[in-house]
C-alpha cells in the first residue's frame, strides 16, 4: 500500500508537491568576486525548506566538475557556471521563466 502525502492528499510517488514548491519559487543566478580576482557562480532564492539544497549542491557540482557549497540558503558554485546552470536547473523540473540569470 502507498504512503499518502498528509499535504496533497495524494500518493508520495506521484511527486506533485515537488512540482509545485518548484514553480512557486524565484531563483537568482549570479557571479561574485572572491579573492585573488576568482570568481563563485551564487543560486539563491531556493526554499531549503521543500527542496535539498545539499543534495541539489551535490548534483550541480558533479555536473559541472567543480567544487562549490550549500550554505546560509545559497548554493556556491566554483568559477563561472552562469550560463550553465539554468539548462541543468530546468532539468531538474525548475520552470524557466522563475530563474533569472544576472
Amino acid at each position: 500500500m502507498s504512503e499518502i502525502d498528509p499535504i496533497t492528499g495524494l500518493p508520495k510517488e506521484l511527486g506533485a508537491w515537488e512540482t509545485i514548491t518548484k514553480e512557486g519559487q524565484t531563483i537568482r543566478v549570479y557571479l561574485e568576486k572572491k579573492k585573488f580576482k576568482k570568481f563563485s557562480t551564487m543560486v539563491d532564492g531556493i526554499d531549503e525548506k521543500e527542496v535539498n539544497l545539499k543534495d541539489l549542491a551535490k548534483r550541480l557540482k558533479e555536473q559541472f566538475a567543480c567544487g562549490g557549497t550549500a550554505k546560509d540558503g545559497k548554493i556556491e558554485l566554483q568559477g563561472d557556471h552562469k550560463s550553465k546552470v539554468k539548462q541543468f536547473l530546468v532539468k531538474m523540473g525548475f520552470p524557466p521563466d522563475t530563474i533569472e540569470v544576472e
